[in-house]
């Protein structure tokens, strides 16, 4: 039997997401400088979540032929 079209999943997900998992926040974190070493890993305060920026194509002009 097959498996419907709308049953699989692709290779990644096509929107970012808006939850890390603890492991990225840490990260996130670290890179902010606001991780203590030796803190607990439960309780860790929000970080935002920074979405990726796809480039535009530029628009061609009659210069750039």
């Amino acid at each position: 039997m097959s498996l419907d079209n709308s049953l699989k999943a692709g290779s990644k997900m096509k929107r970012p997401r808006n939850v890390l998992k603890r492991g990225e926040r840490i990260e996130q974190l670290k890179a902010d400088d606001k991780w203590i070493e030796g803190q607990t890993a439960l309780g860790l305060p929000k970080v935002r979540v920074m979405k990726a920026v796809i480039g535009k194509k530029k628009k061609k002009t009659k210069d750039d032929k």
